[in-house]
């Protein structure tokens, strides 16, 4: 019976042989934890800055979009006002030109689709070389702004590439969390040893939070914006590519059959890029948005910790 009360009487001490005293695990602890919060801070500061950068890239693709459509307008009026013009040409070919009459009948149903004023040959020239001036300009804007969303897309998918929770901060989160559970264990040997604990309960309370964060969502959230910038960023060179050569003149004089159809392909392919690269800009802007809520749930618990250490 006195070999069992003495065995009993030495489980306190081989519980606390590897306990740090309550002054210990409160230090350790201050070091652990102290710090998380700012570091915490500068990856919210850099979601921010990443969420504007994206929107940009977002409205420059959707520019770049619009543009394309309304240049796309453009070419199929040119194309019509070409055609007219054909017409005519082998209409006065035989030496026989066109009456005043026939020629009011013959404006009369492009003026009306087109709201127009045209009335000779001289007048559908500068309709036609002023569309076709229109859909130059109107295919250099949508190249600069593909170049633009390109650039926004480059730099979004940097600053999400490396605004995660990894390395240094990764650990002090782990070695933050540890400290809090050898605390839990100093507090309880403290207790036992008649020590006053409510400070140290206090901590834990507060800090004991980290447990129930996940920072894996911060990492989810800057691997999506990542991946959508780096498609952004593939589709607007594509594009801005694409967009300068069906603008250049040599693409726009080929006026063979073949080379109409390739300008027009040209075209459709950078306006269905620059569509792309909106999406993957609108795509990119979200994940960004949604980092930053998730970086605010663990920086809440982190700041309120550092403050009840302090």
């Amino acid at each position: 019976m006195r070999i069992f009360i003495l065995l009993l009487s030495l489980i306190p001490m081989v519980a606390g042989a590897d306990t740090l005293t309550l002054t210990d695990a409160l230090r350790a602890t201050y070091v652990s934890c102290v710090g998380i919060d700012d570091e915490l801070a500068e990856l919210k500061k850099m979601a921010g800055i990443n969420t504007a950068i994206t929107a940009v890239g977002t409205a420059a693709g959707l520019g770049a979009t619009v543009t394309g459509l309304v240049k796309a307008s453009k070419d199929r009026t040119a194309e019509e006002l070409e055609q007219m013009l054909r017409e005519i040409d082998a209409m006065q070919a035989g030496n026989q030109p066109l009456t005043a009459d026939e020629f009011e009948v013959f404006f009369s149903e492009f003026n009306k689709a087109y709201n127009t004023e045209l009335s000779s040959k001289e007048s559908l020239q500068e309709e036609l070389d002023k569309t076709v001036a229109q859909s130059k300009k109107l295919g250099n804007w949508r190249t600069g702004l593909m170049a633009g969303a390109t650039v926004t897309n480059v730099a979004g998918a940097i600053i999400a590439g490396g605004n995660k929770v990894e390395g240094d901060l990764a650990a002090q989160i782990d070695n933050c969390k540890a400290s809090i559970n050898n605390l839990r264990n100093s507090i309880m040997q403290a207790r036992m040893n008649g020590e006053d604990v409510s400070e140290a309960q206090n901590i834990v309370s507060v800090c004991g939070e980290f447990e129930y964060t996940d920072i894996s969502k911060i990492n989810t959230k800057a691997k999506g914006a990542f991946i959508s910038s780096a498609i952004g960023a593939a589709t607007g060179l594509g594009g801005t590519v694409t967009s300068a050569i069906a603008n250049t003149d040599k693409t726009r004089d080929d006026n063979t059959d073949s080379g109409k159809r390739k300008e027009k392909a040209l075209n459709t392919t950078a306006n269905v890029l620059a569509g792309a690269t909106s999406v993957a800009s609108a795509t990119a802007t979200v994940f960004n948005a949604t980092q930053i809520s998730a970086i605010k749930k663990v920086a809440t618990v982190a700041s309120k910790c550092t403050e009840v250490l302090k």
